[in-house]
């Protein structure tokens, strides 16, 4: 078994006309740290949101963690649970569940979906709160927290479903400035944890930080990848320059 956590080969997507994603392809060691940059519209939250078929591709073979799927194939509602459960997902908007309390909303997964023991999974929601600086909150509601705060939230409700790679969609995109660094510092402690992690990201400053692999997208595939001083600091295509030009250096 090889040691990538995630394996993608000639991803496929379209929404009707629109080709999104033109044969992707590309791997995930496990324990490192991809981010996905690039200009919108270039593929890049299609590509992560297929990591987890939440946009199921038309096309393609994908492993993450210990299940693969041949998405050319017909695939069960079974397989289909079984992949998802590899990976957790952390959304630009939080979705969380405005009716339940911050340690609802971490507990609500292992509970329903893995029906693991309510005691056990309420100790481990309870320190997975403590480590994004939230065990103080556990008995609020969503609408009592900041959006920094509420993002965190989500991280610790990824977590808690115990995945083999957590998937990030621009993590910091509807926050405020001020509160984007509290966000930040907790991915960047899971980095230094060993979580193997994908990031779709408009911090380019914090790609480099915290990257070991950077994908840049456009129109529908992977136009330069390497570490971050490959592609954000010497990038090789045209493209990736202008893109970073525009994002660090804007009017």
């Amino acid at each position: 078994m090889t040691d990538n956590r995630i394996d993608a080969r000639d991803i496929r997507k379209s929404f009707g006309d629109n080709d999104v994603l033109k044969g992707i392809s590309f791997t995930v060691p496990s324990g490192t740290v991809t981010t996905i940059v690039g200009p919108s519209g270039s593929g890049k939250t299609t590509l992560l949101r297929s990591l987890n078929a939440l946009d199921r591709p038309d096309a393609g073979v994908v492993r993450v963690g210990d299940v693969e799927i041949d998405f050319d194939s017909h695939v069960s509602d079974a397989k289909l649970r079984e992949y998802r459960a590899q990976s957790g997902m952390v959304f630009q908007s939080h979705n969380l569940f405005p009716h339940k309390t911050v340690l609802g909303n971490v507990t609500e997964g292992p509970l329903v979906v893995q029906r693991r023991s309510a005691e056990k999974v309420r100790a481990e929601a309870i320190d997975l709160l403590d480590r994004v600086g939230l065990a103080d909150k556990r008995d609020q509601y969503p609408d009592q927290l900041s959006g920094g705060q509420q993002q965190r939230v989500g991280i610790a409700r990824a977590l808690a479903l115990q995945p083999k790679v957590v998937l990030f969609d621009e993590p910091t995109s509807a926050l405020d400035p001020e509160l984007v660094g509290e966000v930040l510092a907790v991915i960047r402690d899971l980095a230094v944890e060993g979580w193997t992690l994908v990031i779709v990201t408009h911090e380019i400053q914090f790609a480099r930080q915290v990257s070991d692999q950077v994908l840049f997208t456009d129109r529908g595939v992977i136009l330069e990848r390497g570490t971050p001083a490959q592609v954000l600091d010497n990038p090789r295509e045209e493209r990736t320059r202008q893109f970073l030009d525009r994002i660090l250096n804007p009017l």
